[in-house]
């Protein structure tokens, strides 16, 4: 039997945690909270867990968020992924 890949191993609404690597800039993490709050607009920014690399070069956001949809989560990591100062979204 065939499986419906359209369907979401995940259970919506929840908590979900996104990690985000990119440059190493002083506004990073407010670019970050800017762009997840077009998408949920209660996103509190002080929330975010960051981490420098070890030659300061990157970044390393994880930023658990709580969507209702995968619709939302979707749109939530196309904005993350399209911003060139992003190098990664996991």
């Amino acid at each position: 039997m065939a499986q419906d890949l359209s369907e979401s191993l995940i259970e919506f609404p929840c908590h979900f945690p996104i990690k985000i690597i990119g440059e190493a800039h002083q506004d990073f993490i407010q670019i970050i909270a800017a762009l997840i709050s077009k998408h949920i607009h209660d996103f509190d920014e002080k929330k975010i867990e960051s981490k420098m690399s070890s030659e300061e070069k990157f970044i390393s956001l994880t930023c658990t968020v709580y969507v209702t949809s995968k619709h939302q989560l979707d749109l939530i990591y196309k904005d993350l992924s399209s911003h060139p100062m992003t190098k990664f979204v996991l």
